[in-house]
């Protein structure tokens, strides 16, 4: 099949298409439906003791510098970086220490999509699964953690507010690093920016982790660890795409509703695991971010209307059903 342009409009869309995709190719979906009801190692300790290990080298070499963002930026070199994979998630996929779990394309929730619906998605690696903080999250949701969780911060400092911070966020989420490039918007990517953020003051500030001091002192001229990093601090629910769902565009919502339906029997088996168990409060905290709601998409709002034929009317009423949580 080839095809014939008949417009240089039309020469020139793809061919930025065709750039686009090369910018892209790297950039990771996931996919926390694949395997959800089999255990996986959780891993919150061990990316704990990567991250504290960085903050206390960091700290020595700075030890007489008192300038706030050089410890920012030098935390951000450590652990982030400008490459499409963190340094941290780059490590985290060598380490024999963090359990993660491969998503084979061919079985994933992106399989048998017609490449013109997921573009990129198509051609990229799946992002690996990991178990922090009792939660199923991407490894992609650590470079968003790190990296545009540190460009959240500095657009914080600039304007002064979160909701202009976020706006920024939004429009990142909408452009190659998402729906631009995969017809996908991550409201989880938008929760992990945000979170990482909230890290960056963390380092410095008292109750930014409500209840905790600053990460970091100045005290007798030099930087104190006065507390440890925790992920636990950070990573809910929200950071998981099968529960805060992504939003589609009209090129792949249908195809997606469509292959979500069909996981309703394997919903049914152990609706505890598609449920969030606060969401009222996640809702109001990150209420300001712009995240698409997109409840309607759930397994627990689609398969109501999708129950197996067993005579079992306890399983019509969703709202006794509670989280299940690995032990």
């Amino acid at each position: 099949m080839f095809l014939k342009i008949k417009h240089k409009e039309q020469a020139l869309a793809l061919t930025g298409a065709a750039l686009v995709l090369c910018a892209v190719a790297s950039a990771s979906e996931t996919d926390q439906f694949y395997d959800r009801d089999k255990p996986l190692a959780d891993s919150t300790e061990v990316l704990n003791r990567r991250v504290n290990e960085a903050i206390a080298e960091i700290v020595v070499g700075r030890r007489n510098d008192p300038e706030q963002k050089h410890i920012v930026i030098a935390v951000y070199r450590k652990l982030g970086g400008r490459r499409m994979l963190d340094k941290l998630e780059r490590w985290l996929f060598e380490s024999p220490e963090v359990a993660k779990r491969e998503v084979p394309r061919h079985e994933s929730i992106y399989s048998g999509m017609p490449i013109w619906s997921t573009r990129t998605a198509s051609v990229s690696e799946l992002a690996k699964t990991l178990y922090v903080n009792d939660q199923l999250i991407g490894s992609d949701k650590i470079s968003h953690f790190l990296s545009q969780g540190w460009k959240f911060h500095k657009r914080y400092q600039r304007y002064g507010s979160e909701e202009a911070a976020a706006r920024r966020s939004v429009f990142t989420e909408r452009g190659i690093f998402g729906a631009g490039a995969t017809g996908t918007f991550s409201n989880a990517d938008l929760v992990a920016n945000f979170e990482g953020y909230r890290f960056y003051r963390s380092l410095f500030e008292d109750d930014v982790i409500p209840g905790k001091p600053a990460i970091l002192r100045w005290q007798d001229g030099g930087w104190l660890v006065q507390r440890e990093f925790d992920w636990a601090d950070h990573v809910n629910e929200y950071w998981d795409e099968a529960l805060n769902m992504n939003s589609y565009d009209a090129l792949l919502r249908q195809r997606m509703l469509e292959k979500l339906v069909d996981m309703c029997p394997q919903y049914w088996q152990d609706p505890a695991i598609y449920t969030i168990a606060n969401e009222d409060e996640l809702r109001r905290r990150y209420a300001h971010l712009g995240m698409r709601d997109t409840r309607d998409m759930r397994l627990d709002t689609l398969c109501l209307a999708h129950l197996p034929e067993t005579g079992d009317t306890m399983l019509a009423d969703k709202r006794t059903v509670q989280p299940r949580r690995e032990t």
